[in-house]
């Protein structure tokens, strides 16, 4: 098993990024004029993020959409400069994976709309110097993750068999659906653990 891998496959956040939902919240309705509460239905409570996320609407549907729910015009701009106070590259994460692609693939798949893949070298430099044009979107392949769909058209994309494939994510579920979609899996709990993880399967 340890030697079939041939590809390990990224969370962004909460793997290779720090996640701070309440300053991107905060970020937005300073913007808009409105409060946080606002702020957090119009992306999470609506719906409206998983939709995104999924695929089911465009980036222009999308930003139009929030901008309705928060009575402002969101522009693109606004979107990023609220994602961008959201991220934080977690460089010891980070350093792990490039040891691993000194001999091995790497990619990132996140459940996320194309806004994000799209301006990664804005939102997130560290990863997008890292993994390049490997940064893929949930939205990209129609389905968020757990769906089986979404992992293997990520894979399909790539031209690795799930079977030589390890994924690492910081929930659960979404590390569940890739065992299920024939992927290996990694929960990621701690950057040591992760380090011990691909010590033992040879990848580092």
């Amino acid at each position: 098993m340890t030697a079939s891998i041939t590809l390990v496959l990224f969370d962004m956040e909460g793997v290779l990024t720090h996640y701070d939902r309440a300053a991107r919240v905060g970020h937005l309705a300073a913007t808009a004029g409105c409060s946080p509460d606002i702020v957090r239905h119009a992306i999470w409570g609506s719906g409206l993020e998983a939709r995104a996320d999924a695929g089911q609407i465009s980036d222009d549907e999308y930003l139009r959409e929030l901008g309705m729910l928060l009575n402002y015009p969101v522009s693109r701009d606004d979107w990023l400069a609220a994602r961008h106070a959201s991220i934080t590259p977690n460089q010891e994460a980070l350093a792990l994976a490039a040891k691993v692609a000194e001999r091995h693939r790497i990619a990132v798949l996140t459940n996320n709309c194309r806004l994000l893949t799209d301006h990664i070298a804005y939102l997130n430099p560290p990863v997008a110097r890292l993994f390049a044009s490997h940064v893929y979107s949930s939205a990209a392949f129609g389905a968020a993750k757990p769906a089986a769909q979404t992992y293997l058209r990520c894979l399909e994309q790539l031209g690795v068999p799930a079977a030589q494939t390890l994924f690492v994510d910081d929930t659960a579920a979404n590390v569940n659906g890739a065992v299920d979609a024939g992927l290996q899996g990694h929960l990621f709990v701690s950057v040591a653990a992760l380090s011990d993880e691909l010590q033992r399967r040879g990848l580092t």
